[in-house]
């Protein structure tokens, strides 16, 4: 069974260190969000939240996914895998909200879910009163609007502080080395973006996914209030369900990387392209030049070479990362 997360209580939203904010591991940060207006608003009333919300939209239309009733809150795959078990709108915030609310005490709604939209974009004004001091990191700042709903464990690639602003949050989490025990599904057809475990956290199939007993043993758990946070370091996966008839989380993600750094991902898909399929002995070769330049180069990597004829194996600049990009996709596309 899922061990508890580590829980730190007593921080205000002015009190994040570095200590927390580059962490490896994941941390439940108590009450980190408990001044917030929209907090305030909605452990006050069944509907503060929502009428909190209102107060600050300024007719932005959003993107919304709605399941069926028959799929409990789980955005996921349909049967064969051909496509997904719901399906994508843009509507104004307003009339999602009206939707939420129109199936607040059904047994067994109909799934409403907006995800990852830009706080700014639908909220102006909101971010003035409710948010939280990253000391100066560059943050997307994105909220997740609901009823009941089921993401399936998944990763992000920056560093991630959610904020949960209205009703409660189940978070369960998996270290990165347990990759090969969850099951994932496609990498390039996904419901959200990113590749999702197959597993069905809550009925899982061991007879299927018989692996999936070791990934429990090494997960981790923490059911969040309005006004709790948690920090999931990059790489972490995760698996959130929303517990109640309305649902408010606010999330700001950054990467401890440059800005002229692309995304790891991108090296994962071009390698599908160049290595995957190399006789076995060529791709052992090419795993010990990939553990000699990349996973373990340290300072003697490059020692024996003249500083000013190192090139791509000096420290990379932006305007290095700017030559490398140009030079790579020259041949890709050659």
């Amino acid at each position: 069974m899922p061990e508890a997360l580590c829980e730190i209580s007593g921080l205000g939203v002015n009190d994040l260190g570095d200590d927390i904010l580059t962490a490896t591991e994941p941390l439940v940060l108590r009450g980190l969000a408990a001044s917030w207006p929209m907090v305030r608003a909605t452990l006050a009333d069944e509907r503060g939240g929502d009428a909190y919300l209102r107060s600050h939209y300024r007719d932005a239309t959003v993107g919304a996914m709605l399941g069926p009733p028959e799929a409990g809150g789980r955005f996921f795959y349909n049967a064969d895998m051909s496509g997904f078990n719901f399906y994508p709108v843009h509507a104004k915030l307003t009339a999602v909200l009206d939707e939420i609310e129109a199936k607040r005490h059904h047994e067994n709604p109909a799934t409403v879910y907006v995800g990852s939209t830009t706080v700014e974009t639908c909220l102006p004004g909101f971010r003035e009163q409710n948010d939280i001091d990253l000391g100066g990191r560059d943050a997307l700042a994105s909220i997740w609007i609901g009823n009941r709903t089921r993401i399936a464990a998944h990763y992000d690639v920056p560093d991630n502080l959610a904020v949960v602003a209205a009703g409660r949050r189940r978070f369960t989490l998996f270290p990165p080395e347990q990759l090969k025990n969850l099951y994932i599904g496609p990498l390039d057809f996904t419901p959200a973006g990113q590749a999702v475990s197959l597993v069905d956290l809550l009925n899982p199939d061991f007879d299927k996914y018989p692996k999936f007993a070791e990934a429990l043993a090494h997960a981790r758990t923490a059911e969040l209030g309005p006004g709790d946070a948690i920090f999931i370091p990059s790489m972490w996966w995760h698996h959130i369900e929303a517990l109640d008839p309305f649902n408010v989380l606010v999330n700001y993600w950054w990467r401890q990387s440059p800005d002229y750094m692309d995304t790891p991902t991108s090296a994962l898909m071009l390698a599908f392209l160049t290595m995957r399929d190399l006789p076995a002995a060529q791709r052992k070769a090419w795993q010990e030049i990939f553990r000699h330049y990349i996973f373990e180069a340290d300072e003697t990597t490059a020692a024996h070479i003249p500083e000013h004829a190192r090139h791509v194996l000096a420290p990379l600049n932006d305007e290095a990362a700017r030559v490398l990009r140009a030079q790579t996709l020259k041949k890709i596309h050659r």
